[in-house]
């Protein structure tokens, strides 16, 4: 009864584009997570944290809050969680006194750069899958989409 009354309405979940992208996001991630969760011991958030932290060289909680979009206790527990394994490091920030920056360890920029080529290899090999023209069609639709939704660094 349900399903038909959705049906009326006009939705057809399968080619509903929020919910499309939700599921590719989730099936992208988790091709990705194969890699940082077993060989690296990192779940989703903390391999965010990392890949942020080591990209940027270091920034503060909330710059990762904001470009990951994570809620701050999740991204506070990533932190902490990455804080015990010795992987990050909290210092005052360079630019304002009262702010944290999070930074790298020797042992997390080790981990990082182990992992980075990993990671880029999967992303080619998930993007081999496309034509070049296609891929590129892709990567301007979510610039668009991005661009739309206020959602660029």
């Amino acid at each position: 009864m349900i399903a038909r009354a959705a049906s009326e309405l006009g939705l057809e979940l399968a080619a509903f584009v929020p919910y499309r992208l939700n599921r590719l996001a989730v099936g992208v991630s988790n091709h990705l997570s194969d890699i940082y969760r077993e060989r690296f011991g990192l779940d989703v958030p903390a391999w965010r944290v990392m890949a942020t932290v080591g990209s940027q060289h270091g920034c503060t909680a909330q710059y990762i809050a904001q470009s990951t979009r994570m809620h701050k206790t999740r991204v506070s527990r990533a932190i902490a969680h990455l804080e015990k394994r010795e992987l990050i490091e909290r210092a005052p920030s360079t630019a304002d006194r009262r702010e944290r920056e999070v930074r790298l360890t020797k042992a997390g920029r080790r981990m990082y750069a182990e992992l980075v080529p990993l990671v880029l290899e999967r992303e080619r090999d998930l993007l081999a899958c496309m034509p070049r023209e296609q891929l590129r069609g892709l990567l301007a639709g979510m610039e668009a989409l991005e661009t739309f939704l206020g959602l660029q660094d």
